[in-house]
């Protein structure tokens, strides 16, 4: 039976430099079966031209163009909906890959049950100063581990099914931020997911960039309130308790994005109504404290924890 392909789908804008180190990680799989759908979403300088000098040999590289600047969410579904791979691996454009993560994930694909449609792995994250290595533990049926907000891979770390897409539906343009988590409860009911308890992912997540992941506005006013509207009715259907810890998940990020913006009253009021809706979680309550006393509680607090995050040299496990 030949090899599977794979079609990796990688949206890009106005970063030049980092698309090429991105492309550069897929070139480098281990695994050779692999079109690459490369999504300009306008940038002032094509991706075409961009990757025209990058040695890509051994996968096919496919560019599209946007015709104006329509925002990741699209490009990205724009590059799922061209795709004609049997499973779609998702790359934003900071982000780069282990060589082995492809082959390590179809493996799994191939050798789990056709129940089995998403494959994600453990990620390192870098924030300039430090980082953290994370390996994520949830799979199986894990619609409610993700409404009691247990930690996932994002996009970066996912290889889906190409045929569970239609089932679930595209990620959801509207979020601002927070559509790779909306889209995984999606997919969790269709499909059961795999993990493979490695650091195959790397993540660029410097504090103050212009990440669209940053816009703690948005998250608040758009991202929040749809995914309460998308999914707080499911996750009452579950049980009370689900749906307290689904609220409570959600306020949780918020709250810790609320503090990354300086928004310290917001963050009181989120952090806070967290702890209310699931009071069974340590961290929260420590988020909340830091929270309390605005920059005066709240600096003195991320610094020791950045401190405690660079001593590390264990994974963390999730």
């Amino acid at each position: 039976m030949p090899d599977p392909l794979v079609s990796v789908v990688l949206p890009t804008y106005k970063r030049p430099g980092k698309l090429r180190s991105a492309a550069r990680s897929v070139a480098e799989q281990t695994y050779s079966n692999i079109e690459l759908m490369v999504v300009d979403d306008h940038s002032p300088q094509p991706a075409a031209d961009t990757l025209a000098g990058e040695s890509l040999e051994g996968i096919e590289v496919n560019c599209v163009r946007h015709d104006q600047n329509r925002g990741a969410n699209r490009a990205r579904n724009t590059g799922i909906q061209r795709a004609e791979g049997e499973y779609i691996a998702l790359l934003d454009d900071d982000d780069a890959w282990d060589p082995d993560k492809i082959a390590r994930q179809v493996t799994e694909m191939e050798e789990s049950p056709d129940s089995v449609g998403v494959v994600y792995t453990g990620c390192e994250y870098d924030y300039g100063d430090y980082t953290r290595d994370v390996i994520f533990t949830a799979e199986g049926e894990v619609t409610k581990d993700l409404l009691l907000g247990e930690s996932f891979g994002e996009f970066s770390t996912l290889m889906v099914a190409a045929d569970i897409i239609p089932q679930a539906g595209l990620p959801d343009e509207r979020f601002p931020s927070w559509q790779d988590r909306e889209w995984l409860i999606r997919l969790s009911l269709h499909t059961e997911f795999r993990v493979i308890p490695e650091v195959l992912t790397r993540r660029d997540c410097p504090e103050g960039t212009d990440r669209i992941s940053n816009n703690y506005a948005d998250k608040r006013d758009i991202s929040y309130p749809l995914m309460v509207e998308k999914h707080r009715g499911l996750a009452a259907r579950y049980g009370r308790k689900y749906e307290r810890a689904f609220l409570a998940s959600l306020l949780f990020i918020l709250g810790q994005e609320a503090l990354r913006a300086r928004a310290y009253s917001d963050a009181r009021t989120q952090l806070v109504k967290s702890v209310y809706y699931w009071p069974f979680r340590t961290d929260r309550w420590m988020f909340a404290l830091a929270a309390l006393g605005g920059r005066f509680s709240y600096k003195p607090a991320k610094n020791a924890m950045k401190t405690l995050n660079s001593m590390k040299t264990e994974a963390i496990t999730k």
